[in-house]
């Protein structure tokens, strides 16, 4: 027997990311000349004061995917999370080594603030690109 799943608007938003990514091109196939990225990216909490988790992983062109986003940590945020593609692309397209930065996750803080309270946890992000 099949379990329906309920739709939320969290649920509704990530099938549609998820879509998205898995339609994409793999990262060696947008960037040829890319050979190894490795990325680090740490959670914080709005005010920037709180670490929610830090990951460093290495990641493998021929199977990542060319839409590079990540989930904000907040199990209540609606339409947010943190999509690096731009940043990638630029730093692939400038041939850089290392790219440092930090995004704002603008999704709603939950379904009771849709519309009124965005999310605003920021993840802090260094690409380590080798070509």
């Amino acid at each position: 027997m099949m379990s329906r799943q309920k739709f939320t608007p969290r649920a509704d938003y990530r099938q549609q990311e998820s879509q998205r990514v898995n339609e994409s091109v793999s990262l060696s196939e947008k960037y040829r000349e890319l050979k190894s990225l490795t990325v680090e990216f740490a959670h914080f909490s709005a005010d920037g004061l709180s670490r929610n988790g830090q990951i460093k992983y290495m990641v493998n062109p021929s199977h990542a995917k060319s839409v590079f986003r990540l989930d904000c940590p907040n199990a209540e945020c609606i339409r947010g999370d943190y999509d690096l593609s731009e940043a990638l692309a630029k730093a692939v397209g400038a041939r850089d080594a290392t790219v440092t930065g930090e995004l704002c996750c603008q999704g709603w803080l939950s379904k009771t603030t849709i519309d009124s309270i965005h999310c605003n946890n920021i993840l802090k992000y260094k690409l380590n690109l080798e070509y």
